[in-house]
């Protein structure tokens, strides 16, 4: 991305030009996301983390019913 100065222009007219035209190509935001990489996590992980998760769900649901939360 280039962006020229035009002739007569003032340095704070020129650094809007340019911050507007960053935040419309939207690297600002690519770049956020980019920020901070996941790790991959394993088959068995998600699996035994989604089974925890169902086991903790049921045990909420029955003491709902029981009255006790």
């Amino acid at each position: 991305m280039e962006i020229r100065k035009k002739e007569g222009e003032a340095a704070s007219s020129l650094v809007y030009r340019f911050n507007k035209r960053v935040q419309q190509s939207g690297i600002i935001k690519e770049v956020k996301k980019r920020r901070f990489k996941k790790r991959v996590e394993s088959k068995i992980k998600k699996r035994i983390s989604a089974i925890y998760k169902n086991t903790k769900l049921k045990e909420v649901q029955k003491l709902r019913k029981l009255g006790k939360i």
